[in-house]
């Protein structure tokens, strides 16, 4: 990486790249390493995009040094030292019992890291540029771990409904079309997405993943029925709803079947 980023005899694209610049690849990178993890199996993809993903951490680095800021040696020293400092329980004599017990101290550890951060609240540290899902997952485990939280999943099925009915009023008040209704059914939506998503947190299921999980079977589903579409020489867009729907409801029965 520092013979790529070299002024004179390195690579053209790698010496010009900025922080700004590597943002979508550091996303993108993320991505396609999350794909790979879930398909361990395939052990070169996989061993492939750990090595892309330790790419774009070496590649920060190596400017960080080019600038005189910090080194990869500073980045892996502060990760170690970091995990010694947050694991008391294994490195030093905290009794640690169970996940919970580790996690209370985790955050009573952190709080103190950051007391020079002036962070006067048990949400501040979760990343802005989170992904919406994921960052309502994080701020609701951390408003959980000051007690703010229902103590079982009855609570957000409560909230859940409550959300719904609101949403459905303002969906009927929204027939005026006036900008202040569609703006409250954005509103509403969100908190029916929110109470969702504390759902999944309280039966311990990642909505993230239980989300991409409907998302690929919706689209293992709508290419079937495109596909029968075609064996009948048809298009779904000459088609009507009900036609499309009983394809839909073969290809899940089909699904069934297989189980």
């Amino acid at each position: 990486m520092t013979r790529l980023r070299d002024p004179k005899k390195g690579c053209p694209w790698d010496r010009v790249q900025t922080l700004e610049s590597l943002k979508p690849c550091v996303l993108e990178e993320t991505y396609e390493l999350l794909a790979a993890m879930d398909r361990p199996s395939d052990r070169e993809n996989y061993i492939e995009e750990l090595g892309d993903v330790l790419l774009q951490v070496m590649f920060q680095c190596v400017m960080a040094e080019q600038k005189k800021s910090f080194s990869f040696d500073d980045v892996a020293n502060a990760i170690s030292d970091k995990l010694v400092r947050r694991h008391p329980h294994v490195f030093g004599d905290v009794v640690a019992k169970d996940p919970a017990a580790v996690l209370s101290n985790w955050e009573q550890i952190k709080a103190l890291e950051h007391r020079k951060e002036s962070r006067r609240s048990a949400l501040d540290g979760v990343p802005r540029a989170l992904p919406a899902l994921l960052k309502a997952q994080r701020v609701q485990e951390k408003a959980s771990r000051v007690g703010f939280d229902w103590k079982d999943a009855e609570g957000p099925l409560r909230k859940i409904r409550e959300e719904l009915r609101e949403l459905k009023a303002e969906v009927v008040a929204r027939k005026s079309d006036a900008p202040r209704h569609s703006k409250r059914v954005k509103e509403e939506l969100g908190d029916l997405l929110f109470a969702v998503c504390n759902l999944a947190r309280h039966l311990k299921v990642d909505a993230e993943s239980a989300l991409e999980g409907a998302s690929a079977k919706f689209s293992e589903r709508f290419r079937k029925v495109e596909a029968s579409a075609a064996g009948k020489g048809r298009r779904l867009k000459d088609m009507k709803l009900a036609e499309m729907d009983a394809l839909w409801d073969e290809a899940k029965k089909a699904e069934r079947s297989r189980r």
